[in-house]
């Protein structure tokens, strides 16, 4: 419960109208839920989450092997590389195939998700579930409303991804190199280590690449009609804004709420997923171990 908690929070954070701020932090914004929506409020969109996170981690990790197999056959296409193994360069591009696959595949289920968040008893369309929300979307918005905010969705992939998996190994071959005080145990890390090396990676990772996942928040929101009393309004009106694309989300959010805009909601973030990216690296190779799979994240 305490991560939907957070992703409410961190939400409604990056998207609220700043001329009508509910709250400014995580306790603030506990407090504002419970007290304006009571225990229901806690798992507004979690159906569409769990709905959302099965497919999307299903096709993150099929698409990851796949890309993996594709991207190794191809260097291995090269002169002298004919008995190549994968590197942690080759992984960080199979590790970004495998995001924006993902993300592109279920990205309708993300946008509606944010709406059913954000919505309240006082917005003029009422959404009553994940399928009355995609099919009116798609009616009264149009399919290209479903993909609305997918560019800085993309394009933060990259970053996050890319630094997830360029800090995570790093920290561990540093370590397993200098064996600072005596971590390293027959020539492995433990699970803590590993943790804590993921939870450095998400941190850096998540802290790069949060500003476009505040602007594809902000896009999505565009075209709703219940969006008035959320997002942000232009100048001292509390319309909400209609942005042209995502160079134009930026200008608009830094022109009128500052550069700090960027980064609202970045600590209930920051404590929703930078645990849940540790414990899913560690996961991911303590599974393989058991299983007996030869690929492993490290190799």
């Amino acid at each position: 419960m305490l991560w939907l908690v957070l992703s409410w929070i961190c939400l409604w954070m990056q998207v609220q109208n700043p001329h009508s701020i509910k709250y400014n932090g995580t306790m603030q914004g506990l407090k504002y839920i419970w007290r304006t929506e009571g225990l229901r409020g806690l798992f507004k969109g979690n159906g569409t989450n769990c709905a959302r996170i099965v497919p999307n981690s299903a096709v993150k990790f099929f698409s990851y092997e796949q890309a993996s197999h594709g991207i190794l056959w191809l260097y291995r296409q090269q002169p002298g590389k004919e008995d190549a193994q994968l590197t942690p360069l080759l992984r960080l591009g199979a590790g970004a195939c495998a995001g924006i696959i993902a993300m592109s595949a279920t990205y309708p289920m993300d946008m509606v998700r944010g709406r059913l968040t954000v919505q309240t008893e006082k917005s003029p369309r009422q959404y009553r579930g994940i399928y009355h929300a995609l099919s009116t979307v798609f009616k009264e918005e149009g399919p290209r409303a479903l993909y609305r905010g997918w560019l800085p969705s993309v394009i933060g992939v990259v970053p996050y991804v890319g630094l997830n998996f360029a800090v995570y190994e790093s920290l561990k071959d540093y370590l397993l190199q200098t064996n600072p005080f005596g971590l390293v145990e027959d020539n492995e890390l433990s699970v803590t280590t590993r943790l804590a090396c993921g939870a450095a990676a998400g941190t850096i990772g998540q802290t790069v690449a949060y500003p476009l996942d505040v602007i594809r928040r902000r896009m999505q929101m565009v075209g709703w009609k219940g969006a008035s009393s959320v997002i942000v309004g232009e100048g001292r009106s509390k319309a909400p804004l209609e942005y042209t694309g995502m160079v134009d989300a930026f200008r608009k959010t830094v022109r009128y709420e500052g550069f700090g805009a960027l980064y609202k909601g970045l600590v209930p973030n920051s404590v929703k997923v930078v645990p849940s990216i540790a414990i899913a690296f560690v996961t991911y190779e303590v599974v393989k171990d058991v299983l007996g799979v030869e690929m492993r994240i490290s190799d």
